[in-house]
């Protein structure tokens, strides 16, 4: 990567390594610098949200196994937003939202021998986005 060079531009000092040639104003802010803040948004929601800044045990084998259900997790929610949420307005939302709104909802579990049943409150406020989601996942091939 070459040096940074430093440009001079209406008065202000800027350093940057691309040229000016490269990238318009306009295209240099959209593509380049909000695609890296969207990332560290990213980034800052799986350790605040789904907890990859607990590494507090005094063995690196656990705490990396932490570390890899928080990556495995935050994948799931994802995925889960891109497949299952497209379309509702639940389709950019953080990863806590998801998990508190979709996952963390208490239910009566019942199995049989060919199936699990769900069982949610008649005041669960968010069946008819449950429901969505599921019938969207569901309609997913599977390829094994």
């Amino acid at each position: 990567m070459p040096p940074p060079v430093k440009l001079q531009a209406e008065g202000v000092d800027r350093v940057t390594s691309l040229k000016r040639s490269e990238y318009d104003a306009k295209t240099l802010y959209e593509r380049v610098y909000c695609a890296r803040g969207e990332v560290e948004n990213r980034i800052k929601s799986q350790q605040l949200e789904l907890f990859a800044d607990r590494t507090s045990t005094h063995w690196m084998r656990s705490n990396q196994l932490r570390m890899y259900f928080s990556g495995f997790a935050y994948v799931l929610l994802e995925r889960l937003r891109c497949s299952g949420l497209k379309g509702t307005r639940y389709a950019m939302v953080q990863c806590d939202t998801i998990r508190l709104k979709l996952l963390k909802v208490g239910t009566l579990v019942r199995e049989s021998a060919r199936r699990i049943m769900l069982s949610f409150s008649e005041s669960y406020p968010y069946g008819d986005l449950f429901r969505h989601v599921l019938r969207k996942l569901q309609a997913i091939p599977l390829n094994c």
